[in-house]
């Protein structure tokens, strides 16, 4: 073949019609991401974008929505715990799962129910 994968460029999470308050609220203020410009003939579709590090996160609007249970991002964080007292103030569950070898990790959901994963790697 005579192609190559790269990275991943950009993921997206969808969410209900109106949701761009609730994403900015969430993955702006609360988990501190960067919001940037959608272009401009994707913006009459609604959503949010967000800079991740040296990806993007994507919030879709999706007519018939439901939130995503087991397929999800996961974010690579660093002081990860300082992450999970951070949204546990903000109100926000954290949930614990099964250990993953090499890594600390919880879950958490977006305010659509979305669930995210939120890990950091042990050195």
């Amino acid at each position: 073949m005579n192609f190559t994968f790269l990275e991943i460029d950009h993921v997206q999470v969808a969410a209900p019609k109106g949701c761009e308050e609730k994403a900015r609220e969430f993955y702006g203020k609360i988990l501190g991401m960067k919001e940037i410009p959608k272009p401009e003939n994707l913006q009459k579709r609604g959503g949010v974008w967000f800079q991740c590090g040296s990806h993007q996160l994507h919030i879709g609007v999706q007519d018939d929505f439901q939130p995503a249970k087991k397929a999800h991002p996961a974010f690579h964080v660093k002081n990860l715990a300082v992450l999970r007292d951070h949204l546990i103030e903000k109100g926000i569950a954290v949930k614990e799962d099964e250990p993953l070898e090499g890594a600390n990790r919880f879950y958490a959901n977006d305010p659509f129910g979305n669930r995210l994963e939120f890990l950091e790697w042990i050195k």
